[in-house]
């Protein structure tokens, strides 16, 4: 009876522990202020990035959207690790997973090094267009929103 008890708590605390999995909201409002690099400044550019994450199995969705460009997006990028205001190396290809269309909606799967970089704040998205080839508006990305 006392091990049958003391199986059924254990397997109650796995399952507990694997259903409690923690699923994380993220979001990055995206301008030219927060671009600091770019050649063409365009009045009203912007856009909104938001998602979840899930930390336990690294799994990231995002929903991408902007307005104003200077012209058509032609890169998108998650890059880090990197503070707002600092540059870093791409990390996701979000324009090749997803398309360069506004709104732009996919997924990947992180390590779980790059999840503990996104709940530091050290990712950004960034959109890339001819008339700023190394991006055109950024914005970093924030969890718990």
């Amino acid at each position: 009876m006392l091990k049958t008890l003391a199986l059924s708590a254990a397997l109650a605390l796995g399952l507990g522990g694997a259903a409690m999995a923690d699923m994380v909201k993220w979001s990055a409002k995206l301008d030219q202020a927060q671009e600091g690099d770019f050649k063409t400044k365009v009045a009203g550019a912007m856009g909104d990035a938001s998602g979840t994450l899930d930390t336990a199995t690294g799994a990231m969705t995002w929903d991408v959207s902007w307005m104003g460009l200077s012209g058509d997006a032609t890169a998108m990028h998650f890059h880090g690790p990197a503070p707002a205001g600092k540059n870093a190396g791409v990390l996701v290809d979000i324009g090749k997973a997803s398309g360069l269309k506004s709104p732009s909606k996919g997924s990947a799967k992180l390590t779980p090094d790059q999840v503990k970089q996104v709940m530091d704040g050290m990712w950004y998205v960034n959109i890339h267009t001819a008339a700023n080839p190394k991006g055109e508006i950024r914005g970093q990305v924030k969890t718990g929103m």
